[in-house]
């Protein structure tokens, strides 16, 4: 079943919402390649938080202190 903003897996609701709509898409994605729902939710979750690791650091990049 395709997931959506308001209906996703118990697993993926402590995510931020940001980080949630790119797992629900690449979960989305793996359902329709013929992934099975567990796998599918498990390999989202992981590369979603990949790329809001890289996302994020190149939207607000670290700033060196010299002190």
């Amino acid at each position: 079943m395709p997931w959506n903003d308001s209906h996703f897996p118990r697993s993926m609701a402590h995510l931020p919402p940001l980080v949630r709509g790119k797992a629900i898409e690449i979960a989305n994605a793996l359902l329709a390649e013929g992934y099975d729902e567990g796998r599918s939710i498990r390999i989202a979750i992981a590369q979603a938080k990949r790329w809001a690791g890289a996302h994020l650091s190149k939207s607000h990049p670290t700033r060196e202190h010299n002190g």
